[in-house]
């Protein structure tokens, strides 16, 4: 009696954050008005930094994948910009380590390279952390999205399959499980300033133990 009182109690207590989920269990689509955005917390100042558009060879690099002809032509990446880098570093100094200085990676995977076409006419190359969840995700009506969350050290992953509404399956899934698991299978992040030397960097800090949450 002891025993299971004691194994509930730890249940109870484990914290969300010590499990580690596979990709392929979370696929739960919604419409875009209901799927969750990027959060915040109280980090309102982070919401005007900025992210730009990734190239297909930065992609890779940060999934430590190798340049092959690979180059998921379903997806739109955007990372932080130079300027969002050193702006965490010097929030967290100004606020004597209160400020977060975790930078957040966005990736959509579309399930057709036509609807990533489409988005790519109207989405900025570069656009505030704060405005992600009006223009970009608010912004893909009659669409349905899945949202994955993955906390990799000092990097944030929300990576996001977007679909037509009403479309069974999910035409590049290939593409959207090599990125989850490519995800899932990255050590945490250090220090995110060797994003500062991208695309040329040759090397990124890692951890010597892996952490893979998915949310």
């Amino acid at each position: 009696m002891e025993h299971r009182e004691s194994k509930k109690k730890k249940q109870k207590h484990q914290h969300p954050n010590d499990q580690t989920t596979k990709p392929s269990s979370n696929l739960s689509f919604k419409p875009s008005s209901d799927v969750k955005g990027l959060r915040f917390g109280g980090q309102f100042v982070v919401k005007s930094f900025t992210v730009r558009r990734a190239k297909p060879l930065e992609l890779l690099r940060l999934l430590s994948l190798p340049p092959t002809k690979l180059q998921f032509p379903s997806t739109l990446a955007y990372l932080p910009t130079n300027f969002t880098i050193l702006a965490h570093h010097a929030w967290h100094t100004l606020t004597l380590g209160l400020g977060t200085k975790k930078s957040k990676v966005v990736l959509f995977v579309f399930e057709s390279e036509n609807l990533k076409a489409w988005v790519d006419r109207v989405w900025p190359n570069e656009i505030p952390l704060g405005e992600v969840n009006r223009r970009f995700i608010r912004g893909l009506t009659g669409c349905e999205v899945a949202r994955f969350k993955f906390r990799k050290g000092c990097v944030t992953f929300y990576v996001y399959a977007v679909k037509r509404e009403g479309n069974l399956g999910f035409s590049c899934g290939d593409d959207l499980r090599t990125i989850l698991q490519s995800v899932v299978e990255l050590k945490d992040f250090l220090d995110h300033t060797a994003m500062l030397a991208m695309p040329e960097q040759r090397s990124i800090s890692y951890s010597t133990t892996p952490v893979a949450v998915a949310h």
